[in-house]
C-alpha cells in the first residue's frame, strides 16, 4: 500500500477500503454481547467477552472488552462521529487515554477504520477492521503500518473473536 505524507496532511488510497461512511451504517450490525478469543501475535489466546452500546442517533459506538483481556481491568473504546471523521478515546484504566481521529470505510460488508498515531511508542498508520464471517460472527483486528519501517504490509498488532451470545430466556 502506498502512503504519501505532506506535511500534517496523510493521503491514503482510498479504493481498496470501499466507500467512506459514517458510524450509523456499523452500528446496528455490531450493537450486542460478544464472545470469543483475543490474541495478539506473541501471546496466548484469551477467552473474552465484548459489550456493543450504540447511542439512539448511531453516532457514538461504545465497545467494551472484558477484564483481564490485554490488563487487570477492562478496556474501552468509545467512537464518535466528528463532521467526516471518526473520534476515538481508548482508555485500558491503567494508561493515559488515547485520542485519535480516523476515517470510517465500509466494502463488501466489512468496515475498516484508519488513522495515524503511534503503536508501542512508534509512529504508524492504524487500521481496525471489522470483517464479517458466518452467521453474524465478526473478526475485529488491529493493524499497524510502522512509518518507520520499510516494510510495505500491516502488522496485526491483536484480533478478537466476536460471536453473539446467544440469551437464555429463563422461565
Amino acid at each position: 500500500m502506498l502512503c504519501l505524507g505532506l506535511g500534517g496532511l496523510l493521503l491514503l488510497p482510498t479504493l481498496s477500503y470501499g466507500a467512506k461512511i459514517d458510524l450509523k451504517p456499523i452500528c446496528p450490525l455490531l450493537e450486542g454481547e460478544w464472545q470469543g478469543s483475543a490474541a495478539n501475535p506473541n501471546g496466548e489466546s484469551k477467552q473474552v467477552t465484548t459489550s456493543v452500546m450504540c447511542s439512539a442517533d448511531q453516532l457514538n459506538l461504545y465497545i467494551s472488552v472484558s477484564q483481564g483481556a490485554r490488563f487487570s481491568n477492562s478496556e474501552t473504546w468509545w467512537f464518535r462521529q466528528r463532521g467526516a471523521n471518526i473520534g476515538l478515546v481508548y482508555s485500558d484504566g491503567i494508561n493515559t487515554d488515547v485520542h485519535q481521529t480516523f476515517t470510517l470505510y465500509q466494502q463488501d460488508g466489512s468496515f475498516t477504520l484508519l488513522g495515524k498515531g503511534e503503536v508501542k511508542q512508534r509512529p504508524a498508520l492504524i487500521r481496525l477492521s471489522f470483517e464479517a464471517n458466518e452467521q453474524n460472527h465478526w473478526l475485529w483486528q488491529q493493524s499497524a503500518h510502522f512509518l518507520d519501517d520499510d516494510s510495505d504490509s500491516y502488522t496485526v498488532v491483536r484480533a478478537i473473536g466476536l460471536t453473539p451470545i446467544t440469551q437464555t430466556l429463563v422461565k
